[in-house]
């Protein structure tokens, strides 16, 4: 037979359309949904690798396997008086010539011969071998057959077994060829004309027409490819009779239309398969809306929920920073009232003047400072247990659309991992909240609070100890104007020192009390600052698993909707080309 069936320019585009099928199939195995799916475009591929595939059958020693030997023109198949084909063989285009047995019924033989990149053979057992060959070759290899060559030998035409087995086979609707080898037995024409015609009458009665016949001797045909004489070599191929044949097999599968539907095929194959896995992520896609809108509200809850911290706890922590500005104008004016001269016996009780700091100024700062703080914490517990209450709320609405889209069924793999994450979600969540103590979560917090204060080492005495501070500033003028009294020298310059002691003592109150106030507002909006972090970040987490899960089947759908339409430019591309190169 000729080297090759196709053009030059067929053959680059079957390589191309074979290395395009290869991509496709390496871009669907790491996509999840379409593993199951990639044996229909394996097998529908591997119809590239035998573009045209001949089946051989026929009774035991009928020359099958001879006849493709004299066909390839190689002695690519062992052949013998005794069966030599105990197997279904698939010969095809190997680098070196293999054999390989993947099972008792089955081998691939592997031989570099350029026209086996295109045409392949299948050489079988007699057709009056086990049953189990029989079931390989007719449900696997005759329905991919582009021509079955149904061969009987000379001595012994259109055996039983061969009748059989011929009914068989055209339950496929495939195109049958009768040849009839070692036609050189047959002395005579009239021999030869017998042995047709009694093929021809059975055959007939079989398919309901007359059957399409060669005679053929597949042993005058091997002579001739190994006579070294040209002469020789061409009267032993006009006798074998095979070119009649083989120019009929090369018309047959040299169709322009059988070419292009064999290329098409798997090209249609790989476009149905990306057609329903389109399908199914759209429908995936359509299935996550809603998820996506939860995993957003919750998602935007947290995040409101943390503005609102940070725009309301400044305002809660100015009060205190009033109930500080009024103590400090208090003792302002304590200051200016207490150290003047008029009051100068006065000054020299240190102890009155400092119990009726505490009195006028002091009174009841630190209860109120603690009042405030008590305020804040009991607002923050509350906003937290609310914000907790809220997230429940998303997602009992969706486990309960959940549910309603699967009833009746026990729905699919995704539908069931999305209702165990909500359910799991949501019993972490139910639980926190039916154990939420706001006693404990507020004695938590101020715990925290009255650490971060104590760090500040401004406040020795109860929650802020205030008073010690003060009175320690009041006393060292106290102190000192006491002193000047006792020496007698207040006469003469206590216009003097006085107001100056006043002064000193009101600028030293102010720093001590600015300083205070700036330690005091850091060391509470950081304490309630990490607690507003630390409650956001338990919703987080507690939601975590399930955005994780939305975030993540969104990037999932999105990369699949790209690498399916990269597929479908591919396939689009080179159905092109070959609706472009096979033609009329």
């Amino acid at each position: 037979m000729r080297q090759s069936m196709l053009t030059e320019e067929q053959n680059q585009l079957l390589m191309d359309e074979k290395e395009a099928l290869s991509s496709i199939l390496l871009r669907l195995s790491k996509i999840e949904i379409a593993k199951d799916k990639l044996p229909i475009l394996q097998k529908a591929a591997l119809q590239l690798d035998e573009l045209f595939l001949i089946v051989v059958v026929g009774e035991f020693n009928a020359g099958k396997s001879a006849l493709i030997n004299a066909m390839l023109g190689e002695m690519v198949l062992s052949e013998g008086v005794i069966p030599t084909t105990t197997r279904v063989t698939l010969i095809k285009w190997g680098e070196s010539k293999n054999e390989k047995v993947v099972d008792d019924a089955f081998a691939v033989v592997s031989y570099p011969l350029p026209l086996l990149k295109e045409l392949n053979f299948v050489d079988s057992p007699g057709t009056n071998a086990i049953i189990r060959q029989h079931e390989r070759l007719t449900d696997e290899y005759v329905p991919r057959s582009d021509l079955v060559l149904f061969t009987t030998s000379a001595d012994r035409p259109m055996t039983e077994s061969e009748r059989q087995f011929l009914q068989r086979i055209l339950g496929w609707g495939k195109k049958v060829v009768f040849v009839l080898n070692k036609a050189d037995i047959l002395e005579t024409e009239s021999s030869l004309q017998q042995a047709q015609d009694f093929i021809i009458k059975n055959a007939t009665v079989a398919l309901g027409e007359a059957p399409v016949l060669f005679p053929v001797s597949a042993r005058m045909a091997q002579r001739a490819f190994l006579a070294s004489d040209e002469t020789e070599r061409q009267r032993l191929r006009d006798t074998s009779r095979l070119d009649e044949l083989e120019t009929f097999i090369s018309t047959t599968l040299d169709d322009t239309e059988r070419l292009r539907l064999k290329m098409i095929s798997p090209l249609g194959v790989a476009k149905n398969l990306i057609d329903q896995l389109d399908e199914q992520i759209n429908a995936q896609s359509d299935e996550l809306k809603e998820d996506a809108r939860t995993s957003d509200a919750l998602e935007n809850t947290i995040t409101a929920y943390e503005r609102d911290l940070e725009s309301e706890l400044a305002p809660r922590l100015a009060e205190v920073e009033n109930i500080l500005h009024k103590f400090e104008m208090r003792g302002l004016d304590f200051f200016d009232r207490v150290l003047r001269l008029t009051n100068v016996h006065n000054l020299v009780r240190g102890d009155k003047i400092r119990a009726a700091f505490e009195v006028e100024v002091l009174g009841d700062v630190s209860e109120l400072i603690d009042r405030q703080v008590q305020q804040v914490i009991d607002w923050l517990v509350e906003k937290d247990l609310r914000e907790w209450q809220q997230v429940m709320t998303y997602l009992q609405r969706r486990q309960s659309l959940n549910l309603s889209q699967i009833v009746g069924g026990a729905g699919n793999s995704q539908e069931i991992h999305r209702r165990e994450l909500i359910e799991k979600v949501g019993q972490k969540i139910t639980t926190i909240i039916e154990s939420y103590d706001h006693v404990k979560e507020a004695s938590h917090l101020a715990a925290s609070v009255e650490t971060a204060v104590a760090q500040t080492a401004l406040f020795e005495v109860g929650a802020v100890g205030l008073g010690a501070l003060v009175s320690t500033a009041l006393l060292s003028s106290a102190l000192d104007i006491t002193g000047m009294v006792a020496a007698g020298t207040l006469a003469i310059v206590g216009f003097f020192v006085i107001p100056h002691k006043r002064k000193q003592a009101k600028e030293n109150f102010r720093e001590k009390i600015v300083a205070m106030r700036i330690n005091l507002n850091e060391a509470l909006t950081g304490a309630f600052i990490a607690e507003s972090k630390n409650a956001i970040a338990r919703l987080q987490e507690s939601i975590s698993p399930y955005t994780r899960y939305v975030h993540a089947e969104q990037e999932k759908i999105q990369t699949t909707q790209t690498q399916l339409n990269e597929i479908r430019q591919i396939i689009s591309e080179i159905r092109a080309r070959v609706e472009t190169t096979v033609k009329e």
